[in-house]
């Protein structure tokens, strides 16, 4: 498997299993939401990995962003569901198929108006870094 989408299935199953995620969104949690998703909900968005190897080990440098979207809670909601998001994942000890997790840290944050005029959407990035075993 690949560290990119060890990663993936990794991140996705702490999301997923996070109690204080699943009081904001539930298990509106996607990779891709279907058309008629009710909201608010959070994608797993962009991911770009590049080689990060030391001396005779593999290794990977990962970026992952996630998008939380609400309507009726606004910029608050928003918020609140990125806040549940870094605190499940930065600094997660998480366990990978195939690959070590050496760090997942968080990058930045941003909530902004969609162009529709009611939904917000709240966009936060994290950095890791894994090792094959």
């Amino acid at each position: 498997m690949s560290a990119d989408f060890a990663l993936q299935k990794a991140v996705h199953a702490a999301l997923a299993a996070d109690a204080a995620l699943a009081v904001l969104v539930g298990t509106r949690l996607h990779d891709n939401p279907p058309d008629d998703v009710a909201m608010p909900y959070l994608t797993l968005g962009e991911s770009a990995m590049r080689d990060w190897s030391a001396g005779e080990g593999a290794g990977a440098e990962h970026r992952l962003s996630f998008h939380a979207f609400t309507r009726g809670g606004g910029r608050t909601q928003a918020k609140a569901i990125l806040g549940a998001v870094r605190a499940a994942l930065h600094d997660a000890a998480l366990t990978l198929d195939g690959h070590a997790l050496v760090n997942l840290r968080f990058l930045d944050a941003e909530t902004r108006r969609e162009p529709d005029g009611t939904t917000w959407r709240g966009t936060i990035r994290f950095r890791a870094v894994t090792e094959q075993t």
